[in-house]
């Protein structure tokens, strides 16, 4: 009799047991890489661009953005312009919404009511002007931002009862950035997607999702030591396609914007191409965490963005559910992230299905050393991007104001996919054989190892085998043993302006806006070539590029 109950109740037990030790596993997972959203909606008084767009319908594109929010029970963060948090009606809608959980934050697009309250000059064409030399910090000298800084944060304190914790915008300098953390404590902040020239702001180079701790002498540059940084997490905003949004008007001086805001029927308002940038986001492979902001400013409409916004929402509930997001608010975010990480950590995501069918596949790699991206076009692949992080690098913003209508931040570029690129002949490091003939690429396989590292695997031309691995501070390159003669070569198109200045066999020095900076080859060798910028000949099927500027 008891070997009758007992081995069946062993056999149970044993069920029982290892279910929930996978399901202990896949929670241990989850939590060790968090798929992270922000619902950020950013408010504006006025829209100066368009009559039609009233106060009214602009603060009734808040209020609906709210009661969508309210039925999903999602708190999300909402950041105030000066002249919508002076208003009362404003004051009075987002009171309400911060005790159901939601954040109120600030929002760093300059006014008039601001500028005059700080006892300054408004110089622009309307109460609101989005030119870069009069809408945003960067137009105006440290004193006068440290003004603007300090009449915002008095008057939020004088309506909310205490300072904001997150500051957003489109861009904001370094200094503004410090002075926010040194003297206010503010937790969080987030920035604009890379993008050239879309609304005459070009941020290029940067670190390409999740969050950074940014340079003091630089706010879109990581920082590498602790003490040179803002201790402000910067999170990527906009929700940027990772295939196709890097080669958007490929070409020009101006990208398009392929992005999760729900105003774009081609993209965020797009069920189809939501459902795709979800599944890569949130399951497909990541190092570190993945981040995700949804939401709209209120200048585009309800109207306009209802049936997008409506729909991200109802997703977005469905994952929540499921347990593959966690939905919060910037500021918790911002919490979270300065918990676990004293510097800006090594993170990667990947795009492994192609929505338009194309057969296209990406991977992205940051550190506060560097940023890397991979395409696979098919069967054909290449380093589409390379880019170095130095704390060293001033930017043209930090100690005196902005002049142009327009604004630019970058970092340092050892390979740039758009700029170097035309349509019909895209700028790459690639992989060649020993008759110089590019090599076809297979499916990667994407592993994340011990240390914060990511290795790509994928065979190549047949029978050749190739891994990439990014560290934190380099990349290692190699292929099996038994693999025919290969090396990298790059390639950009014509006419096109490079930054070295040197290529030696294990050192490419290089130069921005009197800036130098270099790479080196700790395995293998750099070599000239009359076919292309450079080649990268492995030393026993190895290559090692260190991406560190400096120690």
């Amino acid at each position: 009799m008891f070997n009758k109950y007992f081995y069946p109740m062993k056999r149970l037990l044993f069920v029982f047991s290892f279910g929930f030790a996978v399901l202990l596993s896949t929670f241990v997972m989850a939590e060790d890489t968090p798929r992270i959203v922000n619902i950020v909606n950013f408010i504006r008084q006025l829209e100066p661009r368009n009559a039609a767009i009233t106060e009214d319908v602009l603060y009734n594109t808040v209020a609906e953005q709210i009661n969508v929010m309210t039925k999903h029970q999602f708190v999300g963060t909402f950041l105030l312009q000066y002249d919508a948090l002076i208003n009362p009606h404003y004051q009075t809608l987002l009171k309400k919404e911060a005790e159901r959980g939601s954040e109120i934050g600030a929002w760093w697009e300059i006014t008039q009511p601001h500028v005059e309250a700080a006892g300054l000059k408004w110089r622009g064409r309307f109460a609101w002007d989005w030119h870069a030399n009069v809408g945003f910090a960067t137009g105006y000298t440290p004193e006068e931002r440290k003004k603007l800084v300090d009449i915002y944060m008095a008057k939020f304190k004088e309506i909310f009862g205490h300072y904001p914790a997150s500051v957003g915008s489109w861009f904001i300098d370094a200094y503004t950035l410090a002075y926010l953390s040194d003297e206010y404590h503010i937790t969080a902040s987030c920035n604009c997607k890379d993008q050239i020239g879309t609304d005459g702001y070009t941020l290029w180079g940067g670190y390409w999702n999740q969050a950074y701790y940014p340079s003091r002498k630089n706010g879109y540059m990581p920082a590498q030591h602790e003490t040179a940084q803002i201790p402000v997490p910067v999170f990527r905003m906009l929700g940027s396609d990772p295939i196709y949004q890097y080669d958007s008007n490929l070409g020009s001086h101006n990208q398009g914007v392929i992005s999760l805001e729900p105003v774009y029927g081609h993209a965020g308002g797009n069920r189809k191409w939501v459902e795709w940038f979800f599944k890569s986001m949130f399951s497909d492979p990541c190092l570190g965490f993945n981040y995700v902001q949804a939401g709209q400013e209120n200048s585009f409409t309800w109207a306009k963005m209802k049936n997008g916004f409506v729909m991200q929402m109802e997703l977005l509930e469905t994952l929540k559910n499921e347990g593959k997001i966690r939905i919060e608010t910037l500021e918790n975010s911002g919490r979270w992230f300065k918990k676990h990480y004293s510097v800006t950590p090594p993170t990667g995501f990947s795009a492994l299905s192609d929505c338009r069918n194309q057969n296209n596949k990406t991977i992205w790699f940051n550190s506060r050393f560097y940023r890397v991206n991979l395409i696979w076009e098919g069967d054909a692949f290449r380093f589409r991007d390379i880019y170095l992080f130095d704390e060293r690098y001033e930017s043209e913003y930090l100690t005196k104001a902005g002049t142009s209508t327009q604004v630019i931040y970058n970092t340092l570029p050892i390979l740039d996919g758009f700029r170097w690129s035309v349509p019909d002949n895209k700028a790459g490091l690639r992989f060649i054989d020993a008759e110089g003939k590019n090599l076809t690429a297979g499916d990667p396989t994407v592993t994340t190892l011990p240390d914060n590292v990511l290795k790509v695997s994928f065979s190549a031309s047949g029978e050749r085998q190739f891994e990439i691995v990014f560290h934190e501070d380099r990349v290692e390159i190699s292929s099996n043993k038994n693999a025919a003669a290969w090396k990298l070569e790059l390639t950009t198109a014509k006419n096109v302006q490079l930054p070295f200045q040197t290529i030696e066999d294990k050192k490419i020095q290089a130069s921005q806006n009197g800036f130098d900076y270099s790479i080196t080859c700790k395995q293998g060798t750099f070599q000239k070539s009359k076919e292309c910028v450079f080649q990268i000949i492995p030393d026993n099927n190895k290559i090692t590029i260190n991406t560190k500027t400096s120690d």
